[in-house]
């Protein structure tokens, strides 16, 4: 069994205590349980190995930067480079 350390928000730990207490399980056994529907219902999706992250064109940078439309700009790179 692997020993991990994770955090979570101080709400979700509260609501997970609760639970603990009114199952009678550990804390520990909530997570186990959570993680083990969690992965019974979300199938892992693989990444695609020809999959490149998306680079955006030098002369895209400007004063604006930070109030650009990023997943526009590369779709319309990604249509011009098609």
């Amino acid at each position: 069994m692997i020993k991990t350390q994770v955090q979570i928000p101080d709400e979700l730990y509260h609501k997970a205590k609760e639970l603990a207490k009114a199952k009678e399980w550990s804390l520990a056994e909530v997570f186990r349980r959570g993680l083990e529907y969690m992965t019974s219902v979300h199938e892992p999706k693989l990444m695609d190995p020809n999959w490149e992250l998306p680079t955006l064109a030098a002369s895209r940078f400007s004063e604006d930067f930070d109030k650009l439309d990023f997943k526009k700009l590369v779709a319309e790179d990604s249509e011009k480079n098609i």
